[in-house]
């Protein structure tokens, strides 16, 4: 009878072993389960935070400090960097260039670029950076912005100066929104290519870091 008994006692805790590993193997299931669809939710390509906005950083530099912040904005945002070209290059002298640059303003002209992209359709979003000059920006921004059409593309301006002016920046600034037909033109970017900590907070406020 004991020796019954224990045989019956042995049949019952092996069962309740079986079981509790099923159910434990069920809970494990559950949470794999629940940790793919999470995962699945997060690479789901229709989420906007995912998707990827093409950036073109395009400058005209003369002196190079120009070329100095964009390299460095191209670099933050992962954009695709293009100097814009003039056909005929300003004179290296600063008094000579100048005085074109004041001529070329007065006149409204528009300087031919040498290496103007057939299309620019690729990119939704561009950072458009230049030195002011004689309180504005070059004409050869103008050049640029009104060879496509820009409609539905973000424009966001950089540029920088040795006075700094204010006045002047919003001048260049109205330039732009006039070059760039059909485009939304944001508020610019106005610091020195030194100050990166500037540059790091416009990138960061208007969510083109990448």
């Amino acid at each position: 009878m004991k020796k019954f008994l224990s045989i019956v006692m042995a049949l019952t805790l092996i069962l309740s072993l079986a079981a509790c590993g099923q159910t434990s193997n069920n809970e494990n299931t559950s949470i794999s389960s629940d940790s793919t669809e999470r995962l699945e939710s997060t690479l789901d390509t229709d989420n906007p935070n995912t998707s990827e906005h093409k950036i073109l950083v395009a400058y005209f530099s003369w002196s190079g400090n120009t070329e100095d912040m964009a390299a460095y904005i191209a670099e933050q945002t992962g954009g695709d960097l293009l100097e814009i070209q003039p056909s005929t290059p300003y004179p290296t002298d600063y008094n000579e260039c100048g005085e074109l640059a004041l001529t070329e303003r007065d006149n409204n002209e528009r300087p031919e670029i040498s290496n103007l992209p057939e299309s620019i359709d690729e990119y939704d979003t561009i950072l458009i950076g230049y030195p002011i000059w004689w309180h504005t920006a070059p004409m050869i921004i103008g050049s640029f912005l009104e060879s496509y059409d820009l409609s539905g593309k973000e424009i966001y301006p950089f540029t920088q100066s040795a006075s700094m002016d204010t006045e002047q920046f919003n001048n260049s600034i109205a330039f732009v929104r006039e070059s760039a037909a059909g485009a939304a033109v944001h508020d610019g970017l106005f610091a020195r290519p030194s100050n990166t900590e500037a540059i790091d907070e416009y990138l960061l406020t208007n969510a083109l870091v990448r």
